[in-house]
């Protein structure tokens, strides 16, 4: 794929594409909800997103479908000297288009829009399971500096 991604930012209409992305994984299968008609929890979830200046909910589009997607958060804080940090969750790319590079491109054009913002770094997670994932980020000059933790409420 050789040509520019159409990169924007997700619209209302995007979200049961961006929810069956989430959920075309070992992970998400059991944690979304892919039903008809999508559930309100999602919607009201991007609107808060959308409604958000430091908040950027990416899709990738080409001729006409969404193939892949990205939230980008950008995060004030007075380490660093008052620097701010881009965050990168829920990279997902359409199940017919894995292998192509387009996970690369879709990171490498994340990791300029955090530049464009002012940020001093970009972070992720990713879950531990998740191997290929790993080398996919390491690939790409990313680094484990620290060890997460998570509570689910």
């Amino acid at each position: 794929m050789s040509h520019a991604l159409n990169v924007r930012r997700a619209q209302s209409r995007d979200v049961a594409a961006i929810v069956a992305m989430l959920a075309d994984d070992h992970l998400g299968a059991g944690r979304e909800d892919t039903a008809t008609p999508l559930n309100p929890a999602y919607t009201a979830a991007f609107e808060a997103i959308d409604a958000d200046a430091n908040q950027f909910l990416a899709v990738v589009e080409e001729a006409g479908a969404v193939i892949g997607t990205l939230h980008l958060t950008f995060l004030p804080g007075l380490s660093r000297k008052g620097a701010w940090r881009g965050q990168i969750e829920a990279v997902r790319i359409a199940g017919g288009r894995r292998g192509d590079g387009l996970g690369g491109r879709m990171i490498e054009w994340a990791i300029e829009e955090c530049r464009r913002r002012g940020c001093v770094l970009v972070q992720l997670t990713t879950d531990r399971s998740r191997k290929d994932a790993h080398r996919f980020y390491e690939r790409l000059g990313f680094e484990q500096t620290h060890l997460g933790y998570k509570l689910t409420l």
